[in-house]
């Protein structure tokens, strides 16, 4: 396996698994990388304790700098809960050591759940390429399949921990691992991930004009409700999708349609709450994201 990247300092979210150990293996192999170790334990699993130990272990023998956080999720926690607290510290570790870009093991396998298990959700069109949208998170094995990398660690001898969840069917991303990609012929999934590819760059494009339009739109921080009212739902609706994503909120079907009713309709003086922090206030021709959250 051939990682290319330029050199520079990079934050290596190792978890302690097989994908994780190899990525970290690889890295550490190339010169004019400076490689900091990054390690969060979410609190869901009760012999976590044992990732950490392994991680910090890699660390040291690599001699390299280790970031270790910790999480009190719980065992019932999600898995997009995980994800948050877990891309919190890893930004939080890139951001105190001045690094540009984190590293994750994520591989060919991942892209293909993550594209499954959004269109079983049914997310929009984002959705299907979600895993390539952070800018600052690099996925140098994206284009490497799971055997190859299961091959490399038993070849080098490597040691990793198995996380005890990752056979349990009752999580929907463990089922269509488990049970779903295996059956996958090699024809079935090059012709997969050539559309992935496919949607990937309409997405860019879609992009692009969606950041136009908006705009277009916004006035300073204020959004015209005058032109936002001129345009298909279907469009609107997407523009809601952008500023909720800029103010790095999180968002569903209901709420980008409640967003969207109300900057068509809400009566000067009114104001919608988005998040514990963040509002929506309208006067009678604008509408403002805010900080200052009062009831309608």
């Amino acid at each position: 396996m051939n990682i290319e990247l330029p050199f520079g300092k990079y934050i290596v979210a190792v978890s302690g698994g097989v994908d994780s150990v190899v990525l970290l293996d690889l890295l550490r192999k190339k010169p004019g990388l400076e490689l900091i170790v990054a390690h969060f334990n979410h609190g869901i699993r009760v012999d976590s304790a044992k990732d950490e130990i392994l991680v910090a272990s890699l660390a040291g023998r690599y001699k390299l700098k280790y970031e270790q956080g910790r999480g009190m999720l719980g065992e019932g926690a999600s898995e997009a809960t995980a994800r948050v607290a877990r891309y919190d510290f890893l930004h939080q570790v890139r951001q105190a050591n001045n690094s540009d870009y984190i590293i994750t093991a994520h591989h060919q396998d991942d892209l293909i759940e993550t594209v499954a298990l959004n269109m079983l959700r049914g997310t929009g069109y984002r959705g299907l390429t979600a895993i390539f949208n952070n800018p600052k998170v690099k996925r140098p094995l994206l284009n490497t399949p799971k055997t190859e990398i299961i091959r490399y660690a038993m070849s080098n001898k490597l040691r990793w921990s198995e996380d005890s969840t990752n056979k349990q069917d009752t999580y929907l991303r463990n089922y269509l691992r488990n049970q779903i990609l295996p059956r996958l012929s090699d024809k079935q999934r090059r012709e997969l991930l050539k559309n992935i590819e496919k949607v990937a760059k309409t997405n860019n494009e879609l992009n692009t004009i969606i950041a136009t339009l908006s705009h277009n739109v916004i006035s300073g921080d204020l959004i015209d409700r005058h032109k936002f009212i001129m345009l298909p739902p279907e469009i609107a609706n997407e523009l809601v999708v952008y500023w909720l994503r800029q103010q790095k909120l999180a968002y569903d079907k209901k709420l980008i349609k409640r967003l969207s009713l109300s900057i068509k309709t809400a009566k000067a003086g009114t104001s919608v709450v988005v998040s514990d922090q963040v509002s929506l206030e309208f006067d009678s021709n604008t509408a403002l994201f805010t900080t200052s959250v009062r009831s309608t």
